[in-house]
């Protein structure tokens, strides 16, 4: 149901909201046009973190779609570049440019992106609905000033329709407003040696499993529906058994913890009733790669679509895996055959182990970022500067510097072993998979053949 305010009124709040609640930009500036594509997607994480029931799963679809209508409402305003129609999953038909048509992909951009977030987060707050119209405004306010007014609603109605194509095609996925069924607690578990119970010591106030269907979700990309399941070790209680020494390997970790590897535990974990979730986390480092290079703002959507989509298939891939596998985590197999009083650095998440969401999403990402700039690119993430210490664990929120996105992927599977609840296994296989699904992502054909 649409929300209407009087139109003097709205234009004035909407201006106020912009400077004030959610956006980065300051009164008076103008915002170059490359930049339009990271505003949204600064947007895209707020909009994330402060909307209930949100959950790293739905959070990797809604960057996703958010990522490819920013990629598509502008795609045909750059002749070299090629459309992800017929090239993804289901995706047959999507609105077209009318020829000869003068538009304003800029403000066919803003529209789609405005739209695109409506729809996916639905659930959101009014005052959230209120902060992506505020940011629309000021976008169309500042590109439309001088222009024909026939050109403005052209390229505004073209955006909203390609964000609106997407949005039903979105639909289909078996993923649409999960959020209202986040947890199953009609699932039977499997009994067997070493499966996965429901943690005693949780980060979630649930301890069924969370979304244990979404593996079952159409990816994006047809091949990373049909990449084949990894390899995990057979059950073993004997120590020194390759499957006893992988939790050896994270009680003796624990033991040992520096407080640099703490810090690392709790920068990473992203906990999504505070956080803007890993997958935010993956779109904030791209962000923070657009701002330090300044491409052209149809680099800058392919960007986001391109690691949007991998981030979404690297999950829908990994909870394929989670609930096929259904593998136990250190706070199981620890305290029953090594230590009975050991209990994580970090809190288990409501899910099974193999192989690491975090490991998974962190590589799809970093694959897709060096790809676009390099193996060697230094940055500083800031995504939790100034959050309270961590009393529980006494432990601060340090700022990371990096020389690369792989080192941050690196460090990001790392921290789930320093947490306690993940072992080298979940990660290494977790990073495998996730290059690998981003590779395909990269081999689709973004750029038309000469």
């Amino acid at each position: 149901m649409k929300r209407l305010v009087p139109g003097i009124f709205i234009c004035f709040f909407l201006l106020l909201l912009t400077l004030n609640l959610g956006c980065s930009l300051k009164e008076g500036q103008k915002i170059p046009q490359q930049d339009v594509a990271i505003e949204w997607a600064k947007m895209a994480l707020y909009i994330t973190q402060f909307t209930p029931s949100n959950s790293p799963t739905f959070a990797s679809r809604a960057f996703g779609y958010i990522g490819l209508t920013m990629y598509e409402s502008i795609v045909h305003g750059y002749p070299e570049y090629a459309s992800m129609q017929g090239q993804l999953n289901d995706l047959d038909q999507l609105p077209k440019p009318e020829p000869e048509a003068i538009y304003d992909w800029t403000l066919s951009l803003n529209a789609a992106e405005a739209a695109i977030l409506k729809n996916i987060y639905v659930q959101t707050s009014d005052e959230n609905l209120l902060r992506i119209d505020s940011l629309e405004a000021t976008i169309q306010d500042q590109f439309s000033r001088n222009m024909d007014d026939e050109i403005v609603k052209r390229s505004v109605n073209y955006g909203k329709s390609v964000a609106e194509a997407i949005f039903e095609w979105s639909k289909t996925d078996g993923g649409h407003r999960a959020y209202l069924k986040n947890f199953d607690k009609q699932m039977v578990y499997p009994e067997r040696p070493g499966s996965w119970k429901p943690p005693l010591f949780a980060q979630s106030f649930s301890h069924h499993p969370l979304h244990p269907h979404w593996g079952e979700n159409r990816t994006f990309l047809k091949v990373d529906a049909e990449i084949p399941d990894p390899e995990y070790l057979s059950y073993d209680t004997v120590p020194g058994s390759p499957y006893y020494e992988e939790f050896m390997k994270v009680y003796r970790k624990d033991a040992i913890l520096t407080q640099k590897e703490k810090e690392a535990a709790i920068w990473w974990g992203d906990d999504p009733d505070v956080t803007f979730t890993p997958p935010g986390h993956s779109f904030y480092i791209a962000s923070l790669a657009l701002e330090k290079m300044g491409p052209p703002l149809i680099k800058c959507a392919e960007v986001y679509a391109k690691t949007g989509m991998a981030v979404a298939d690297a999950f829908i891939d990994c909870w394929k895996w989670k609930y096929h596998f259904f593998t136990e985590r250190p706070n199981t197999f620890i305290p029953k055959y090594i230590d009975q009083e050991w209990e994580s650095f970090w809190p288990d998440p409501p899910f099974p182990a193999f192989p690491s969401g975090h490991a998974i999403q962190a590589a799809a990402a970093a694959t897709v970022l060096e790809d676009a700039f390099g193996k060697n690119f230094q940055f500083k993430d800031k995504a939790h500067e100034g959050r309270a210490r961590d009393d529980v664990r006494e432990t601060d929120f340090v700022i990371r510097s990096f020389d690369s996105f792989w080192a941050a992927a690196q460090e990001t599977a790392d921290s789930r072993f320093y947490g306690g609840i993940h072992t080298p296994l979940d990660n290494k296989v977790g990073l495998e998979e996730g290059a690998k699904i981003a590779n395909n992502v990269i081999a689709l054909h973004w750029k038309k053949k000469p």
